[in-house]
């Protein structure tokens, strides 16, 4: 009965109270507690931060302005190269302009020049105008981007609302089908050689992008042109991505529609070989 009274009266070994003593001994005596070590760390560690903070704030201040000069020093090059191509440019359709005359000028001297002239309309190498249609169609009010980047596919036709180059190609094509004498779409004049092809959700015509809404002139009968496009296969594939996807179109008839030349198309026309063939 003593040993279990001395255990209750003595819970902990007299070695931990003597240890326990000292230690607050110890403390007490200048050592600091352990409270106050902790908010010591805290608040140092809070000065710290705070450094690393302000002195990258300075840097950034500090890189601010050469950054911003770099900036306007590239969008000053992208100005300046933009202008020069553009000046380029013009001066290759001078150049052009001035070989498409003097090709019709040696031609008109050997008696040539009403076949010329019709080649040209029909290759896409002179400017033509004169009666016709136009054809606007554009993307759904609120069309998205699509799935993974591939809206149109021949299983699951997704419903993007987005016009797409299969769909251009089909509206060109039936066009030309309906009797079109020469089309353009956004100003880029379309020849035997043309390519409509898309890059990412641009619709590219020759390499060059467009923008919708996309603009189509065709010339030819206009009335007849019109009646003919929107009764054809790809007339009416056209009216069901309109009323089924959203796509808008609007289709009139016009007295007089102006196309520009086709870029780098030159008529070249052959002539007999005056020379008998060996046997």
């Amino acid at each position: 009965m003593s040993l279990i009274t001395n255990v209750m009266d003595h819970s902990l070994d007299d070695g931990y109270a003597e240890a326990a003593a000292r230690r607050k001994a110890h403390g007490e005596a200048g050592g600091v507690p352990k409270t106050l070590r902790a908010k010591l760390g805290l608040a140092a560690g809070l000065v710290l931060a705070a450094l690393v903070v302000t002195v990258g704030a300075a840097q950034a201040h500090v890189a601010a302005p050469v950054v911003a000069k770099e900036r306007q020093e590239l969008i000053n090059r992208i100005d300046s190269e933009t202008s020069s191509a553009d000046k380029l440019e013009g001066d290759v359709d001078k150049l052009r302009d001035d070989v498409s005359a003097r090709q019709r000028a040696a031609l008109k001297k050997s008696g040539g020049s009403g076949q010329a002239d019709l080649v040209g309309v029909l290759s896409g190498a002179t400017a033509v105008h004169g009666p016709g249609v136009k054809l606007v169609v554009n993307d759904a009010k609120e069309a998205s981007s699509g799935q993974a980047g591939n809206p149109r596919e021949t299983s699951g036709f997704s419903d993007t609302g987005r016009v797409r180059d299969r769909d251009m190609q089909r509206v060109v094509n039936g066009l030309w089908a309906s009797g079109a004498e020469a089309i353009s779409i956004n100003g880029q004049r379309l020849t035997v050689l043309s390519a409509i092809r898309a890059a990412g959700d641009a619709i590219l015509v020759d390499n060059k992008p467009l923008v919708p809404p996309y603009t189509v002139l065709a010339v030819g009968d206009g009335k007849k042109l019109s009646t003919r496009f929107q009764d054809s296969a790809d007339g009416l594939y056209l009216h069901a991505l309109e009323q089924n996807y959203g796509i808008r179109t609007a289709i009139s008839t016009e007295s007089d529609v102006r196309l520009p030349a086709a870029p780098s198309v030159i008529v070249r026309t052959a002539q007999p070989s005056t020379e008998k063939g060996t046997s």
